[in-house]
C-alpha cells in the first residue's frame, strides 16, 4: 500500500515520523514528506497522524 501526506492538511505534530518504524518520514518546510523508497506500506503512520493528513493512496 502507497501512503501519501495531504499537505493542506499538515500541520507538522511530528507523531508520524516518531511511530514510523521504518524512519521513512521527514519534515520539510514543516509538512510531512513519505520516502516511499523506505516507506512498507504497513500504514501504522494513518492513525498516528492527529491531523488526518496521511491516507492510503487510493
Amino acid at each position: 500500500m502507497k501512503i501519501i501526506v495531504d499537505p493542506k492538511k499538515c500541520r507538522g505534530s511530528l507523531e508520524c515520523i516518531k511511530i514510523c518504524p521504518q524512519q521513512a518520514i521527514k519534515l520539510v518546510n514543516g509538512k510531512a514528506v513519505i520516502d516511499q523508497t523506505k516507506c512498507d506500506g504497513d500504514g501504522i503512520c494513518i492513525p498516528a497522524c492527529p491531523n488526518g493528513a496521511i491516507q492510503p493512496d487510493v
